[in-house]
């Protein structure tokens, strides 16, 4: 909205400020700390006065989460998502199509997380949206987030092609796969954020890690001299996705102040499938599918860590971590659970330095 402010700067040359990208950045991430402070502890309040019990809590899981974590509200996505919404269409260039793909995925995703969510609250189970449903509803969203990225593509070749950090000139054009592995992408970053939602803190600051990392990504791949210095595959327009990354910050610090140990709230999947999701889209956006899996590597071993557990234990009937996802593994080991946050922070932090360092060895 004030981006449009700009274009009164040659009566005030003040407004050209609204131009730049980095300011409207950390304007954003600003704007949604302060929405999300102004507005947590009312919302927090009537969440947990609709919800009496909060949200069911696993029998089979760490008995530590039993005694300290039943009776915490769910649907805190609810507070990131009205933060960084309110602060993406104050500060972005609402004629940016990149910045309603994005927004379209995150609240598209979120819808379904908090229909998830309503029914596990309703139904006092932590089982709640279908598997098949659910992952059905996902996929629609991002294959027509996807297709809307093929078509604003300017070079249609490169549009639907797999870039790989390290090498630039190397390029794989998938074609009308495009569309099944952008969906894998963002459906795999929404459910594998989703999975590691289970500790206080757990997912949220890697999310902001990651946020963080992408938007100087869509900075610099929207940049065409930055780009052309750096030797990443420019993407106009992309640049603009840095200000939803910004606002995705301010909200992920915000609801922190909410969410560290003890939780006053959880994410719930209407955050998880939301950030992950959203992450996702702009890893598709700005043709950083693989490096996402590095910079969410946590999130990726998160995944797997389900996938092996249960692909193993139908198979020989044995297990071969503790329990899944693999936080929950090292609790079972003594872990306490700050360690396992914190532990898991300083290597979300590890892989977004290895995630950006691929932006210049080329």
């Amino acid at each position: 909205m004030f981006y449009f402010l700009s274009e009164f700067d040659a009566q005030f040359s003040i407004l050209n400020v609204f131009r730049y990208i980095t300011f409207r950045t950390g304007a954003a991430t600003v704007t949604a700390l302060f929405f999300v402070f102004l507005f947590g502890r009312p919302i927090i309040r009537a969440l947990k006065v609709r919800q009496g019990r909060g949200q069911p809590i696993r029998e089979d899981g760490p008995e530590s989460h039993l005694l300290t974590k039943i009776g915490t509200p769910t649907m805190g996505g609810l507070l990131i998502l009205a933060g960084l919404s309110f602060s993406t269409l104050l500060w972005a260039n609402l004629s940016n199509p990149y910045v309603w793909i994005v927004l379209g995925v995150t609240l598209g995703f979120g819808m379904v997380g908090l229909y998830d969510d309503y029914l596990k609250v309703t139904k006092t189970s932590h089982k709640g949206f279908g598997g098949k449903a659910r992952l059905a509803i996902e996929s629609l969203i991002a294959a027509t987030a996807s297709i809307m990225v093929m078509r604003i593509g300017l070079e249609p070749t490169f549009t639907t092609s797999l870039t790989f950090p390290f090498i630039k000139g190397f390029l794989v054009d998938l074609g009308i796969f495009f569309v099944p592995f952008a969906v894998l992408v963002m459906v795999g970053a929404g459910n594998a954020v989703n999975l590691t939602d289970g500790l206080d803190g757990l997912a949220i600051v890697p999310v902001m890690i990651a946020a963080a990392s992408f938007g100087m990504i869509a900075y610099l791949s929207g940049n065409e001299v930055f780009s052309d210095y750096l030797q990443i595959h420019f993407v106009r327009g992309t640049g603009e996705i840095a200000v939803i990354c910004g606002a995705v910050l301010g909200a992920g610090l915000g609801f922190l102040w909410f969410n560290a140990p003890p939780a006053a709230i959880f994410m719930g999947d209407t955050g998880s499938l939301a950030l992950g999701g959203m992450l996702g889209a702009i890893a598709v956006a700005t043709k950083h599918e693989i490096v996402l899996a590095i910079i969410g590597g946590i999130f990726v071993a998160e995944a797997l860590s389900v996938i092996i557990q249960v692909v193993v234990f139908k198979t020989t009937g044995k297990r071969v971590f503790l329990m899944a996802p693999i936080h929950h593994h090292f609790e079972k080991m003594g872990w306490t659970e700050p360690q396992v946050v914190i532990r898991f922070w300083i290597i979300a932090v590890v892989l977004a330095i290895m995630g950006l360092s691929t932006l210049k060895l080329r």
